[in-house]
């Protein structure tokens, strides 16, 4: 009974095609696109299926609940308390995926058919999330059977609403808040920064969304015969989001600006390499906010996107001015942004720029991928301990990040639970999440299973328990 021999049972079911392999090709297939109200029966198969099924095996109990919000997806808590007195750990996943996309991928493959080549395997969900949570539940079996129990409480939620900004999680957790009750928080999601070497990452950045909408007149008018006298929605809209952001991506308006990154902040990023690897985009140095490294941009600093532009039909353009033209924008925000403040100051500053006439347009509460930022502090004992549970497995200390570039459901940890959490990614920059021939790398999906079993391990041996 040891260490050694809980990682090697979880690299045995992951070496043996009928162990990872097969479980995760099964999850895979089932098409729990969140974002098709459709998918809805596939969701609740999911976590009827094959989460129930698989933690029951465990001696966990489970329980479904059905989201308050109609049309979103359900959630399972799998609960098992071994001792009144032990520490408890609330691990995550989400079994929803975003569109399947089929036709897009290459090699014509099937999102829904998993498909190796060499060191990559395909899949809609391979990397977000099914690959990682599907780790961890191995990662907890195989410690169950190497010691005959965790030697601490476990309770691990599968939500199948991520994919459409976990509508209805919050809501959900407070009102059964005693259920989900725990004293850490411990998942997977996401990729390393580097390809090459582990990160902790110890919360996310937020999410706001919004429209620029410019409506002029009723329809188009011939642009010979109206060209230079009529105005053109989509030049003022382009010179509006010229006030906004610089030509280099700088943000221009001062309530959407973070505070200064703090010395805690920059000396955790201070040695942190961007490597997403041979699939990852060329970064642009002179794009973001002057005099910050690249680490400091996406993780300690916040972005405002342009996620689509529209004027007139650009697809089938026609000599005419356009009427109308609607520009979708995103803010990526920090720990230290004031949430509520940051359509005001959108408002404020187009109003003092001489653009009183665009309409700012908010998404519905129940589509508008709002996160809120959320961190763990890099000196709180759980970040410390955590740090130490990898490096026993690894030889050396894993990078600490503040937290990541995206978004996820941290603040119900943080607010709701009033919880730590301390994410360990298992997936890479390159892995094509969201988008089509998403994929994992399966060496390293086999060294995310050493780590997260001896992570696990550590947390039940009384020589290396972590103590709230």
């Amino acid at each position: 009974m040891s260490r050694d021999g809980a990682v090697a049972r979880s690299l045995e079911y992951f070496d043996d095609e009928a162990g990872y392999w097969t479980d995760l090709a099964r999850r895979v297939a089932v098409p729990t696109e969140c974002q098709r109200v459709e998918r809805t029966p596939e969701l609740y198969q999911y976590l009827e299926e094959e989460m129930r099924s698989g933690f029951e095996a465990m001696g966990y109990s489970c329980q479904v609940y059905d989201n308050p919000l109609e049309g979103f997806g359900p959630v399972l808590l799998a609960s098992r308390i071994e001792g009144e007195n032990l520490p408890t750990v609330l691990g995550y996943g989400h079994g929803d995926v975003v569109r399947g996309q089929e036709g897009l991928w290459d090699e014509d493959r099937d999102p829904w058919i998993m498909e190796r080549d060499g060191d990559k395997v395909y899949g809609r969900g391979t990397a977000d999330n099914k690959g990682q949570h599907s780790v961890h539940m191995a990662a907890l079996k195989s410690v169950i059977t190497e010691r005959g129990q965790l030697g601490f409480n476990s309770k691990f939620m599968i939500e199948t609403g991520e994919e459409n900004g976990s509508k209805g999680l919050k809501d959900l957790v407070a009102a059964h808040k005693d259920d989900f009750a725990a004293d850490v928080y411990f998942a997977s999601d996401g990729p390393r920064v580097d390809i090459a070497h582990p990160n902790l990452t110890l919360g996310c950045r937020g999410t706001r969304n919004f429209d620029l909408v410019l409506n002029l007149r009723a329809g188009g008018h011939h642009s010979g015969n109206w060209g230079g006298v009529l105005a053109n929605p989509g030049i003022v809209l382009a010179n509006a989001i010229a006030t906004m952001v610089d030509v280099n991506g700088r943000i221009l308006v001062e309530g959407l600006r973070p505070p200064p990154i703090s010395n805690s902040v920059r000396d955790a990023l201070k040695d942190v390499k961007r490597e997403g690897g041979e699939n990852a985009p060329e970064i642009n140095p002179d794009w973001g906010e002057p005099g910050l490294t690249a680490p400091e941009k996406v993780y300690a600093w916040n972005t405002l996107e342009v996620l689509a532009y529209v004027t007139g039909n650009p697809d089938k353009p026609v000599n005419a001015v356009p009427p109308r033209g609607h520009v979708n924008c995103q803010l990526r925000y920090v720990v230290g942004t004031d949430p509520d403040n940051i359509i005001p100051a959108v408002r404020q500053h187009l109003d003092e720029n001489g653009f009183g006439m665009i309409e700012i347009h908010e998404p519905p509460p129940s589509n508008d991928g709002k996160f809120a930022a959320a961190r763990t502090d890099p000196d709180h004992p759980w970040a410390q301990w955590m740090m130490g549970a990898v490096a026993r497995t690894i030889g050396n200390q894993p990078a600490v990040m503040p937290n990541s570039g995206g978004s996820i459901c941290n603040d119900v940890f943080q607010d709701v639970l009033g919880i730590p959490f301390v994410w360990l990614p298992l997936s890479y920059g390159g892995c094509s999440q969201h988008a089509p021939n998403e994929h994992i790398i399966w060496s390293l999906t086999r060294e995310g299973m050493e780590l997260v079993t001896g992570v696990y391990w550590d947390l039940g041996d009384p020589n290396t328990a972590y103590q709230p």
